[in-house]
């Protein structure tokens, strides 16, 4: 699906710096003076407050726009919930993956009781606009009684050893975790963590299943997609 790029209007550095130094924030585990550094390596000067206020303008929009080129999720869903440590309280990070590990929905929550596995079901359902077959969860009860109210004609698969694939989607998120020394708010985590499950994804293709030639062929396929959803194809080349 095609989409319009955000507007770069009114900013100093062009759509070239801007969107690479988003991508150098959500696609390595990088902080906001590490990017700076880079940046200034290479002869560009700008400062970390500004690459932060490009990372909070332009990631989600990035992100969006990503996930609406995606093919429709699978119609097996994972679900899974780990906590995250904020500030020293302990809230939990909802997560859903498609049948590939497609990162389809990511919430940040107090509890893990009914109410807040509802209001994620729910959240998912409207983010995707669509209704799974199968639900794969973990032993968790809250899973149980929220299916049966707010999607009862789904089947509901609740076993530990299934659900690996929503479980190794939060390695990530820890390695990011671990970088920036946890997350300073709940709605900071849910900022950072919605784009970058969107941006992240894009460039973590299973090397392990490709040779080097066709690693290389689609990054350059993952690049060029990059590339029309930022803005940078529709720049001029020069001769």
């Amino acid at each position: 699906m095609e989409s319009v790029p955000p507007s770069y209007k009114g900013h100093r550095y062009p759509v070239e710096i801007i969107s690479h130094c988003v991508w150098l924030y959500f696609r390595f585990p990088l902080s906001f003076r590490e990017v700076e550094e880079l940046m200034l390596e290479r002869g560009v000067v700008v400062s970390h407050e500004t690459i932060r206020r490009w990372c909070l303008k332009f990631g989600q929009a990035y992100a969006n726009a990503l996930r609406r080129r995606r093919p429709r999720p699978g119609d097996k869903w994972h679900l899974d919930e780990v906590f995250v440590k904020i500030n020293g309280e302990r809230k939990y990070l909802w997560r859903a993956v498609d049948a590939d590990g497609n990162v389809l929905d990511i919430l940040v929550q107090n509890c893990r009781d009914k109410a807040a596995a509802k209001r994620f079901f729910r959240k998912l359902m409207k983010t995707t606009q669509s209704v799974p077959r199968v639900i794969v969860t973990d032993k968790l009860r809250s899973y149980g009684a929220a299916h049966r109210e707010a999607m009862p004609s789904v089947e509901h698969r609740s076993h530990k050893g299934l659900n690996n694939r929503a479980e190794n989607s939060h390695q990530p998120t820890r390695q990011r975790e671990r970088a920036m020394k946890g997350f300073r708010s709940a709605g900071g985590a849910q900022r950072f963590l919605s784009a970058f499950s969107g941006i992240s994804p894009h460039f973590r293709l299973r090397r392990h299943l490709m040779t080097a030639t066709e690693y290389r062929t689609e990054m350059s396929a993952q690049f060029t997609i990059w590339d029309q959803i930022t803005g940078r194809a529709a720049l001029p080349t020069t001769a």
